[in-house]
């Protein structure tokens, strides 16, 4: 379907100029010596940790990137292509909490595992994601590989690497070597896509920093996001907010060029607003969805794939008001022709909880946009001519030739929704949407099949996880 543009060619050029301004007049801080230095190995000035970068530079860095690229998966049925006009989506990413009906409670190992297990068994998603919710009871240091081993071994689709550290970065690349038969295979071909969050505003981390040189010197691709609640991580305004945006995810992506060269990036956006009366963060405003639309085309002016969107709301539970939030997340996702959307299922609580009952609304929901926005086919055999002719004037078309042999496929079907009668409605147990998503997330995970992998595979992932959990004191 067409992207929805909403930027005029006067306020692009706007934008344009107010990003070059901020990285020469205010510049961006990097944490990190390794990328001080490679910026001052390129000319650029640099004073302590800030680095005032020169706009044509960060433009010819930015043109080294692919414009498109594919990400591989273990079976090649689940391979994805980032950037153009294809979409793929992931699951939530990064809750402590989860919520199981009306408990909401610490994130368990056991969770995390079943929401891999719906995500391997909804064809919705391109991926489960990576942190889709913390293991709270795996310890912290070597938790990221239990999760990389689950993501791995529990779905078949493409992943998330783990960007706590370079350290837990260059294990998930070698888990990935591993899996895929070596450093030569997923450099030709990556095989995770991995989220660098700025600290807005304008500094990027040390931690971030270092998963970004082991990603990038391994070709795997990195999704430069700067993370903007505005009002708080940016000014108030939209267009404010926007131009840091670029400013932050531009320079990120130079960085990774710098390393090397021809790096796979994804423009990245997290941007939304707080509440200026209590300060709480909020999703699924007009604001955000303003923003999610104006960064589609922002990125396609640069020529990148980019990443925004998904399923966000403030909402505590999985209500009307969580509901129409992420809808209100969702479809501009959709007309901004979003190219990897993180967040797409479980989202609740202002990403603080990954919901079982929301992970099954929101695929409902993502599930009926697919169907929506897929191109519309009129040909002969649509325009339903020959049924006219059957039926005549004033005749009912429930029985014509035409209707009998479509009706199984005529018309999208939804899995969580409920048109029943009254009287139906009543014998069936009277479910709510969060009732019946219960049924539903328990009768996938009842029917959940663990894709096959070959067992010397399994041995060497499993064995390299014992060793290196001894090596880090676990």
């Amino acid at each position: 379907m067409p992207r929805y543009e909403i930027l005029s060619q006067d306020a692009m050029a706007t934008l344009d100029g107010a990003w070059r301004r901020l990285v020469t007049e205010i510049g961006v801080e990097f944490m990190s010596e390794r990328a001080l230095d490679l910026f001052r190995a390129a000319g650029q000035r640099v004073e302590d940790n800030t680095v005032f970068l020169d706009p044509e530079f960060v433009l010819a860095q930015v043109a080294l990137a692919p414009k498109e690229f594919d990400v591989q998966a273990r079976n090649p049925a689940n391979t994805v292509h980032i950037g153009g006009d294809h979409m793929a989506f992931g699951a939530v990413y990064g809750p402590p909490f989860v919520r199981e009906g009306d408990v909401r409670r610490d994130g368990t190992f056991a969770d995390y595992q079943n929401f891999l297990r719906l995500s391997q068994s909804y064809a919705v998603l391109d991926s489960a994601g990576g942190v889709v919710c913390e293991p709270n009871d795996r310890p912290l240091d070597s938790r990221h590989l239990d999760m990389n081993l689950a993501l791995m071994t529990l779905t078949d689709k493409i992943y998330m690497g783990n960007v706590v550290s370079g350290p837990n970065a260059a294990d998930t690349i070698r888990m990935g070597e591993i899996l895929f038969g070596g450093r030569a295979a997923i450099e030709k071909t990556p095989v995770s896509i991995s989220l660098i969050n700025c600290n807005s505003p304008l500094r990027w981390d040390d931690r971030m920093l270092d998963a970004l040189f082991e990603y990038a010197a391994a070709a795997q691709p990195v999704v430069l996001t700067p993370f903007i609640l505005m009002g708080a991580m940016s000014p108030v305004t939209i267009p404010a907010a926007l131009t840091q945006q670029i400013a932050e995810a531009l320079s990120g992506i130079a960085l990774a060029q710098l390393i090397r060269p021809g790096t796979p990036v994804i423009f990245g956006s997290f941007l939304s607003n707080i509440d200026m009366q209590s300060g709480s963060p909020t999703f699924g405003t007009p604001e955000s969805g303003i923003g999610l639309l104006c960064t589609g085309q922002i990125a396609r002016h640069f020529g990148l794939p980019f990443r925004t969107g998904g399923g966000l709301t403030s909402s505590q539970v999985a209500d009307a008001q969580a509901g129409y939030e992420s809808l209100m997340t969702l479809l501009p996702t959709f007309l901004a022709g979003t190219n990897w959307v993180m967040h797409t299922a479980g989202w609740l609580e202002g990403g603080l909880v990954a919901s079982f009952e929301k992970f099954v609304v929101d695929c409902q929901i993502t599930e009926m946009l697919q169907h929506e926005f897929t191109p519309l086919e009129i040909n002969e055999g649509s325009l339903g001519f020959d049924a006219h002719q059957e039926v005549g004037h004033g005749g009912h078309f429930l029985g014509s030739m035409h209707t009998l042999e479509r009706f199984r496929t005529a018309f999208y079907r939804p899995f969580l929704s409920s048109s029943d009668n009254f009287e139906r409605w009543t014998r069936g147990g009277a479910l709510d949407t969060n009732a019946r998503a219960t049924n539903l997330w328990r009768a996938k995970l009842d029917a959940y099949e663990q894709p096959p992998l070959d067992d010397a595979i399994r041995a060497e992932l499993e064995e390299f996880v014992t060793r290196r959990r001894i090596e880090l004191g676990d």
